[in-house]
């Protein structure tokens, strides 16, 4: 689940980085083009009202002249009129151009506004003259008045115009630097993303690798037990055979014997009876009763080894001490099982997995380890059962050393859900533990019964 947590939030992540970075670049580039867009009309309108103010003022020194050196009356009052509406049009442009105004044109505008105010004033009395008038006074009022004038109003202009350029390139610079923010905050952008997708590249392939070699492992291991299951199932069928054969042979060395012993003793106590001798007689009964105490103890210990009765009439814990002392008693191994507080209300199957894993182990360590000293140790908890094996003998190589009798315990455990380990060194002894756990329903059992 955190695996999955992580994907969803690191690609999540991703995602909404990549949405952010493209919105934020919509945005700042439609920003950019705008602001573009509006200082470039912005230039626009202003170079055209002042082109036509300069315009004007070129237009309305023409019209004077013409005003002034023409001898015609009528044609002189049109230079006139048009002059006038040349003025009209002037004070129209130089209210759109005020509509424009920033604080660096302030002043020159004001004195462009200034001078045209002087200008207009000083051509408001030339307007009125005669024809005589024009023809004394004119070229020297072009000369002294209207054209350095004119000069002075349309440096102004220049002025402006220059003003009017420097804040173009002061908005060009503000682009440019809107600009330069943007690639870096892209940058950013795409930097955190390229990193977040590393970080997830690595993630991603360092779980499939994790995965790849955990499946390889289970594969392993299947392939492991499987060849196994094949050995302990060739194993099982030898043991079943060795077992069969065993059996046949106590039967027939032992039972079979001592039923043909008896057989030959009831046919000596036959004769003896048709002889009549009595005391004889009572000497081959008493024979014949000891041949079949004895093989009634045979068949007692091979019932005993296949199924012990008292596991079943008495419960785990007796069972185990019978058996440690018939290992003591043939094997002359010291065998001590502790078992307190275990309850004979156990799960069979639980109670005969751990009689048959330590019927094995007693039987490992008599047959290979050579102990002289084995401990049982049974401990009930409220939710398993632990066992464990402990013995003094020459110990063996615990990963490299499996036989049938280990398998099968293993094999026994494992199909309750339990775990088997065995720790062991060469020269160190060895012991086996055993952990079974108990269902639910079990354990509320046997807790409602202590």
């Amino acid at each position: 689940m955190s695996s999955r947590l992580i994907l969803v939030v690191g690609f999540g992540g991703l995602l909404l980085l990549m949405g952010f970075a493209g919105f934020d670049s919509i945005q700042t580039l439609r920003q950019i083009q705008k602001s573009n867009d509006d200082i470039r009309e912005d230039f626009l309108s202003r170079t055209r009202v002042l082109e036509q103010i300069r315009s004007d003022l070129y237009v309305s020194g023409t019209y004077v002249r013409d005003y002034l050196l023409e001898p015609e009356s009528q044609k002189a009052e049109s230079h006139r009129l048009s002059l006038l509406q040349t003025r009209s049009e002037m004070d129209s442009e130089l209210q759109k151009y005020q509509a424009l105004l920033s604080k660096q044109e302030f002043d020159p505008f004001h004195n462009l506004t200034q001078e045209l105010a002087v200008y207009w004033k000083v051509l408001e009395p030339v307007l009125l003259w005669n024809p005589g008038q024009r023809r004394e006074r004119g070229y020297a009022f072009l000369r002294d008045e209207v054209f350095p004038r004119r000069t002075a109003m349309l440096q102004i202009a220049d002025q402006i115009a220059r003003i009017n350029e420097s804040q173009l390139n002061a908005g060009r610079e503000r682009v440019v630097r809107t600009f330069s923010q943007f690639r870096e905050r892209l940058a950013i952008t795409i930097g955190l993303t390229i990193g977040v997708g590393l970080l997830l590249a690595a993630f991603s392939m360092n779980k499939i690798l994790r995965l790849e070699a955990e499946t390889r492992t289970r594969y392993q291991e299947i392939a492991t037990a499987r060849v196994e299951l094949k050995q302990l199932s060739a194993r099982l069928v030898e043991a079943q055979e060795d077992e069969r054969r065993s059996i046949s042979r106590e039967l027939h060395d032992e039972v079979g014997q001592a039923l043909t012993g008896i057989r030959v003793e009831l046919a000596n106590v036959s004769r003896q009876v048709r002889s009549k001798d009595v005391n004889r007689l009572d000497i081959k009964v008493d024979e014949i009763k000891a041949m079949v105490d004895d093989l009634v103890g045979v068949v007692r210990n091979m019932a005993l080894l296949l199924r012990p009765s008292m596991l079943d009439d008495l419960g785990l814990v007796p069972a185990l001490q019978w058996q440690a002392r018939e290992v003591s008693k043939r094997m002359g191994v010291r065998v001590k099982v502790a078992a307190e507080g275990v309850s004979e209300d156990l799960p069979e199957d639980h109670k005969t997995c751990i009689y048959r894993v330590v019927q094995e182990a007693l039987h490992n360590c008599v047959q290979h380890s050579h102990a002289t000293t084995v401990r049982v140790t049974v401990q009930q908890e409220p939710s398993r059962i632990l066992l464990a094996i402990q013995d003094d003998g020459k110990g063996f190589d615990a990963q490299q050393e499996r036989g049938m009798g280990l398998l099968g315990m293993q094999e026994r455990v494992s199909h309750l859900g339990g775990t088997f380990s065995v720790e062991s060194l060469p020269g160190n002894g060895a012991i086996v533990c055993v952990v079974l756990p108990l269902t639910e329903s079990a354990a509320d059992r046997l807790q409602a019964t202590t």
